[in-house]
């Protein structure tokens, strides 16, 4: 599953940089360089879950990865309605790039909620052993 979401990151991050550098988004003052950030951060936690692949746990690298879909999908919805300091777009411009960005960001929370979903019980059982015993009341 670490190899399916790092190809979805390395493809977010492809599509960020492509905004970036061919449609004009380098030019867009406020927002611009977080096209170029959310690339490289995509690109970095991609590579850093391939080499991860045959490490245990990696939780921390699952949680940035959530972190950047999650935050590229909030930059989308924010985007297209409130706007982000004073840009704004309309639906699925640029097309059809928007819309595949916004699917793989999907898929890549989708797959790490898979995974959470299956390690459920080893993660409650984890969590149960680290409590500290209550006091029992006389």
């Amino acid at each position: 599953m670490k190899v399916v979401v790092a190809a979805l990151l390395a493809w977010s991050g492809y599509i960020h940089y492509d905004l970036y550098a061919d449609h004009g988004y380098r030019y867009v003052h406020t927002i611009g360089p977080g096209f170029l950030v959310q690339a490289a951060g995509s690109f970095a936690v991609a590579f850093l879950l391939v080499v991860s692949v045959a490490l245990p746990g990696s939780f921390l690298l699952s949680i940035l990865a959530a972190g950047l879909s999650g935050g590229a999908l909030l930059g989308f919805v924010l985007s297209r309605t409130s706007g982000v300091a004073g840009f704004e777009e309309h639906g699925f411009v640029p097309s059809p790039d928007a819309a595949i960005s916004v699917v793989v960001e999907i898929g890549v929370l989708a797959v790490l909620a898979a995974v959470l979903y299956h390690r459920r019980d080893h993660l409650w059982r984890a969590v149960r052993r680290r409590r500290p015993p209550s006091p029992r009341r006389s």
